[in-house]
């Protein structure tokens, strides 16, 4: 099984450099693989909590090499609860990247541990009679110090439910879980390895300065 790693967050950051900059990224230092996958990005200023800035992934396996490129731009450009990341917020941004594994359909809606799985619920709506579904990854409960019913109810209003959440409904929400592997990277972390490895900063049309 393929894990998460440092190469992987170089190569989102390389491809939103390189977007910036309208060039092309480096080739990817990780081999492919097919697998479902996601894309954080967070902003850290004056050393506060990081506050997020886009996460879009899939749920479907995706070609790593493909996938980590196309998400790395759709999650920092075309989030719709967030404005677009300008090159400017480049020195405060952190990186992760998510490889999901392990998919089981559970026994029903509390059957996962919070910390260890993410989840997918699907459900009907019942004043629409729509199908409506939505995710949180493995870390998104626990970061956030909910219950159980507390991450299925907030998942249920990311799900664009909006009607009064009872616990028959609940009990009706078909459940999927799964795990993943991760890895997080500072801005300027990744600067540290380019120069490593490449013998020079990357240099970033519209950006400032890293005082991290």
């Amino acid at each position: 099984m393929v894990s998460a790693n440092r190469e992987m967050v170089v190569y989102c950051f390389d491809t939103l450099v390189a977007h910036y900059n309208s060039d092309n990224p480096p080739p990817p230092a990780f081999d492919g693989g097919q697998y479902p996958l996601f894309v954080t990005w967070k902003k850290v200023v004056n050393g506060g909590e990081p506050c997020l800035r886009g996460c879009i992934g899939t749920l479907e396996s995706r070609c790593l090499i493909n996938g980590f490129r196309d998400y790395a731009l759709t999650s920092a450009l075309r989030d719709r609860r967030f404005p677009p990341i300008q090159a400017k917020e480049l020195p405060f941004l952190e990186c992760t990247v998510s490889i999901l594994t392990d998919f089981e359909t559970a026994l029903h809606h509390l059957d996962w541990e919070v910390g260890k799985h993410g989840i997918i619920i699907e459900f009907t709506d019942p004043d629409y009679g729509t199908r409506r579904s939505a995710t949180y990854l493995p870390e998104v409960a626990a970061h956030e110090g909910w219950t159980k019913v507390e991450a299925i109810n907030s998942l249920m209003r990311k799900a664009g439910y909006i009607g009064l959440i009872t616990e028959l409904l609940r009990k009706r929400i078909r459940l999927t879980r799964y795990q993943s592997t991760l890895f997080t990277m500072h801005f300027t972390d990744y600067v540290s390895y380019v120069k490593t490895t490449r013998g020079a900063a990357p240099a970033i049309a519209g950006a400032k300065p890293s005082n991290r």
